[in-house]
């Protein structure tokens, strides 16, 4: 069976919170959007949301890489995030590395290359 999308999920315990951060901070576009499950997408790359989040902290392994982190940053925390490490030149290697919290308690890395 071929695969014909694969999608990255986070929770959600405000889904038009959770849309209205993703659109606004970082561009992504409306897909589909419910009360229970919504689609975002940045080209090919989708990030779904399901409700029924608590907004508790959230671990997820997401990374979204900017060409400005430090700005980014800025915006994150003016749109209800919480940043958790700003965004730093990595020793020995050529990416700034950051951590937010999404107001549904998600946990994503920010990054910008630096090379």
């Amino acid at each position: 069976m071929p695969v014909e999308k694969v999608k990255f999920m986070l929770l959600a315990q405000d889904m038009g919170r959770a849309v209205k951060f993703y659109t606004n901070v970082f561009g992504f576009q409306e897909g589909f959007v419910s009360e229970h499950w919504s689609e975002l997408s940045f080209g090919d790359a989708i990030i779904a949301f399901h409700g029924g989040g608590d907004g508790a902290p959230n671990p997820t392994g997401l990374s979204v890489q900017v060409d400005d982190a430090r700005a980014t940053a800025a915006a994150i925390a003016v749109a209800g995030g919480t940043i958790l490490e700003q965004p730093e030149q990595r020793e020995g290697e050529p990416i700034k590395l950051g951590r937010f919290r999404d107001a549904e308690g998600n946990e994503v890395m920010l990054t910008e290359w630096v090379g």
